[in-house]
């Protein structure tokens, strides 16, 4: 099985339970974050997905904003995401966003880029792959979302 940066090949590698090879293939290739791999494989984690999700349950925390996490320069977060616009309108097989499932929310690790421009888009959903540490975290995300499993 070959890496891909799309989400056909991360349902790929979910079908032989290898979600987790994909998502550090990923980040340390085409999402350009060793340190967030790296961060990942210090404890044992639950990985979900790809899952359909409504583009509603999350939100960025990385762009121009004053309010971000992650501040970053407009025109160059302007230009990235317009980049992106019209890769999804030639091509919609974009990498799922990558999403931890803490404290009963959303915290958007990978992806706000592609968020962002999904939302531009008008798209309604979104794939994503979510990691959870703690089982009674994962146990809840099953209780609230199991919908989306199917």
């Amino acid at each position: 099985m070959e890496y891909r940066s799309t989400f056909t090949s991360a349902q790929e590698f979910a079908k032989k339970e290898k979600l987790e090879d994909w998502v550090h293939s990923y980040l340390l290739s085409d999402g350009n974050n060793k340190v967030f791999s790296d961060g990942l494989k210090l404890l044992e984690r639950y990985f979900l997905g790809p899952i359909k999700m409504p583009l509603s349950l999350f939100t960025r925390c990385c762009g121009p904003e004053e309010n971000m996490k992650w501040k970053v320069d407009a025109e160059w977060f302007e230009e990235k995401v317009a980049k992106l616009e019209n890769a999804i309108k030639t091509d919609n097989d974009m990498p799922p966003l990558i999403v931890h499932f803490v404290d009963d929310a959303f915290e958007l690790n990978d992806g706000n880029h592609r968020l962002e421009a999904y939302s531009r888009l008008g798209s309604k959903e979104i794939n994503v792959i979510i990691w959870i540490t703690e089982k009674n975290e994962y146990e809840l995300f099953l209780s609230e979302y199991s919908e989306f499993l199917r």
